[in-house]
């Protein structure tokens, strides 16, 4: 029988077996035919394993993600050093900055969806080199100097594209205040921040006046003040 032939024959034999598994199907005919048909299989098998651009992409994605894990397990260093139990990480406070520019209104020349975005990038840096915090000593100069390092380090671990670029982007126009969107976004920063201390104060028992005092007055927009004042008639009545 040519060689040809048998494979033939050997399809049309398994394929009278359906309750066969597909995976010994396939390596019931591989090892019956001839040696060109065992080449063409090992040929296929050999590209489908050959790493494609979107293998690449999928290994830089999960290489990020796998450093901004620590943003999940980094604890926010302002509540540690004042000794609050289980404070929140540095990812609690962004993603609830997140839903605070989902929920808040439409503002005229802001773009809510860049707020959302902003606000999920603005101290993802701090996987890196963490939550420094003014009590540290760290200049400003050099606390920026530092993030940047480190964000260039993780876009460039994203693999530098057009992802990588907007993350740049958007945490560079965050530092710099350049927008409307990124003053948004401060605003929201410090929103969080005192309603995480007025949170950490009803349950466990602390005064946490100092976040309140360190906010009062810097809030820029009508959202931030209206959001920061409530909080504040809450604390109030609290007391």
């Amino acid at each position: 029988m040519s060689s040809g032939s048998r494979v033939l024959f050997c399809k049309s034999l398994l394929s009278s077996i359906p309750s066969l598994p597909a995976a010994y199907r396939f390596n019931s005919l591989a090892s019956s035919s001839s040696a060109s048909a065992s080449r063409v299989f090992k040929m296929s098998a050999d590209s489908s394993s050959t790493s494609s651009p979107s293998d690449t992409s999928a290994s830089s994605a999960i290489d990020f993600l796998s450093l901004c894990h620590r943003l999940k397990t980094t604890k926010r260093a302002g509540w540690v050093k004042r000794g609050i139990q289980d404070p929140e990480s540095i990812g609690d406070h962004m993603y609830r900055m997140g839903l605070m520019a989902l929920i808040s209104s439409d503002m005229p020349g802001v773009n809510r969806d860049k707020c959302i975005k902003m606000a999920i990038v603005h101290d993802i840096a701090e996987a890196i080199v963490g939550d420094i915090t003014p009590s540290d000593g760290v200049p400003k100069e050099e606390k920026s100097r530092r993030e940047q390092e480190a964000l260039d380090h993780m876009c460039k671990l994203l693999g530098g594209g057009p992802r990588a670029k907007e993350i740049h982007e958007l945490w560079r126009e965050y530092e710099e205040a350049s927008s409307e969107e990124a003053k948004v976004v401060k605003d929201f920063d410090k929103v969080e921040m005192i309603l995480q201390a007025l949170e950490y104060e009803t349950d466990q028992g602390r005064n946490l006046e100092e976040f309140f005092q360190s906010t009062a007055g810097k809030f820029q927009t009508d959202v931030g003040k209206a959001w920061a004042a409530e909080i504040a008639s809450r604390r109030k009545t609290k007391e």
